[in-house]
């Protein structure tokens, strides 16, 4: 893993669990891989790792069982998928939008070809 300078670290480890939930790697009511393990497997310290953990905890994503370690919670999946949909309306939608206006095209013709890119799939 290559952490980028933009953004600190514990928080790029925390968006990868997140992909990691939303994508099945991390199933719900399955262990993540124990603080110590990511520490070392990433070469980082481990309370970065932990304020990755305890931020995961915090919005009710991660779960601590103690003497078991972290565990995804029920219904994570779901929270983030709905959490993602809201942002893809209030951001990415717009500004789809507004580069549409701003190339000139008919959002009419974009909604026809993104159906037919829809049925292709």
């Amino acid at each position: 893993m290559e952490w980028n300078d933009k953004q600190p670290i514990y928080r790029q480890l925390r968006d990868l669990v997140v992909e990691r939930i939303m994508d099945g790697t991390f199933a719900e009511g399955e262990a993540v891989p124990s603080v110590r393990q990511v520490a070392t497997d990433y070469q980082i310290n481990h309370l970065t790792v932990g304020k990755a953990y305890q931020e995961l905890v915090d919005i009710g994503l991660l779960e601590k069982r103690r003497g078991l370690g972290m565990y995804v919670t029920d219904g994570a999946r779901a929270a983030l998928t709905e959490d993602e949909q809201g942002r893809f309306y209030s951001e990415e939608v717009p500004a789809f939008a507004e580069r549409v206006r701003a190339l000139g095209l008919d959002m009419d013709d974009v909604a026809a070809r993104l159906l037919q890119q829809g049925e292709e799939s």
